[in-house]
């Protein structure tokens, strides 16, 4: 959903946004950490505030997380009583949103939309100091989808799979009663990014600014907060995050080269080339973008070891064969800074239908005002990604995401995943739309 590069227009007031810099948790127990499940404030807090014990933070809580289409989407409560919803699970947005009553304009959505007037929790008024007590905000999307709705103080609780759940009082979140142009059956999105009003940032200093997400394309796999996310063992690369003052709140990582087989292709001495980060990582973008002319040379890489039969559609601008066999395809490593070379497995970067195979890597931006380069979530497949605010770095390790984080990967595991139509595959760059 905040599919690979936003364009946000919040019409909050920085007052607002200023009190709510104060969500931190000061509660006195060591760090702590827990994992929910996703389905593929306005006070200075205290340690009352959080309802979860001592040995409920010890407790590490799960949830799932699966796959719709072209997303991942977590399941999440809010309210009380709690109203589960789903959610798109995306780095590159910073409100938590969800689709409320009375709803004017609303899209379809898989749950029942929420009803604030059954929550005995659900606060509205949240002092404001502008001219509209009722904090209004406004989401427009790069692909002319929007929510528009007010800002809130509600109970977010995240259910875990050891029977605890992780309670957040007085969390901000957006009541949406006006949203259209979504692709989606999820109720709204959850907020990952650096900014204060994410759901990583209003959990507070317990969790470290911490999480770590791993992508099944197929069953389902996990989200996990603070000491737990942190990503490490056999197989682990590391590499620097860095932040846009023009773009406050997203995750950029640094591209210094990709690899087809055994051709490097440098950013060096393209206007692509960076030392501060130049591709977005992002959740909510499926696939992988690389600006125009970069992207030619990756492409040309690939032209160079595929002798199949080239086929195209009208409909998609990208590598396809008619083949079935994937064997004769390269391996595609991409080179970020500090050393940190992750090589993608084919189901990352290639998909098949039995007659033809293309290359999911994408030229440019999908729309002009879109992030020309995206590092999507079909490339980050069965890693565990960990994101950690205090290091700066994010991490990578090759894991069977439908399985445990700590299995080793299957370069077969997701084999189904590639038997899909090539028409699924023309719903998916539509689906892909960037948003930023």
């Amino acid at each position: 959903m905040s599919y690979a590069t936003r364009m946000m227009s919040v019409t909050l007031s920085l007052q607002i946004i200023t009190a709510f810099l104060f969500i931190t948790a000061t509660a006195s127990s060591p760090p702590s950490g827990f994992t929910m499940d996703l389905i593929h404030r306005c006070t200075n807090s205290s340690s009352s505030r959080r309802s979860n014990t001592y040995d409920q933070l010890r407790s590490s809580p799960y949830a799932d997380i699966f796959f719709q289409t072209s997303e991942y989407l977590m399941k999440l409560k809010i309210g009380t009583p709690p109203v589960e919803i789903d959610a798109v699970l995306d780095t590159g947005s910073e409100i938590i949103w969800t689709q409320c009553l009375p709803c004017l304009n609303c899209y379809k959505q898989r749950n029942p939309i929420f009803d604030p007037s059954k929550s005995s929790t659900y606060k509205e008024q949240l002092k404001c100091i502008t001219p509209n007590p009722s904090c209004d905000y406004t989401l427009l999307y790069g692909d002319q989808s929007y929510s528009r709705g007010s800002l809130a103080t509600e109970t977010v609780t995240i259910q875990s799979t050891s029977g605890h759940s992780y309670v957040m009082p007085e969390t901000v979140i957006g009541c949406s009663h006006n949203s259209s142009g979504f692709r989606t059956t999820a109720s709204g999105i959850v907020g990952l990014s650096w900014k204060s009003l994410s759901l990583i940032s209003q959990m507070g200093k317990n969790m470290l600014g911490a999480f770590s997400y791993c992508f099944s394309p197929e069953g389902t796999s996990k989200i996990s907060f603070g000491s737990n996310a942190i990503v490490s063992g056999d197989g682990t690369v590391s590499t620097t995050m860095f932040t846009k003052k023009e773009k406050p709140g997203f995750y950029y990582l640094n591209l210094d080269a990709v690899s087809v087989g055994e051709a490097r292709v440098e950013t060096l001495g393209t206007p692509f080339h960076a030392v501060d980060g130049n591709i977005l990582i992002d959740s909510g973008t499926t696939l992988t973008y690389l600006p125009a002319l970069y992207c030619s040379l990756v492409r040309e890489s690939v032209e160079k070891v595929v002798t199949a039969e080239r086929v195209t559609f009208s409909e998609i601008d990208t590598l396809c064969y008619k083949t079935n066999m994937m064997d004769i395809f390269p391996v595609i490593t991409m080179h970020f800074s500090g050393g940190a070379d992750l090589v993608l497995d084919k189901n990352n970067t290639y998909m098949a239908n039995g007659q033809a195979i293309c290359l999911m890597i994408m030229c440019g931006p999908i729309t002009p005002i879109a992030e020309k380069a995206v590092f999507g979530n079909r490339a980050q497949n069965n890693f565990l990604v960990g994101y950690d605010h205090s290091s700066l770095q994010v991490s990578f390790k090759p894991t069977d995401c439908g399985v445990t984080q700590d299995m080793p990967r299957d370069s077969t595991s997701a084999a189904s995943f590639l038997q899909l139509n090539i028409k699924f595959v023309l719903f998916i760059v539509a689906l892909s739309l960037i948003r930023l």
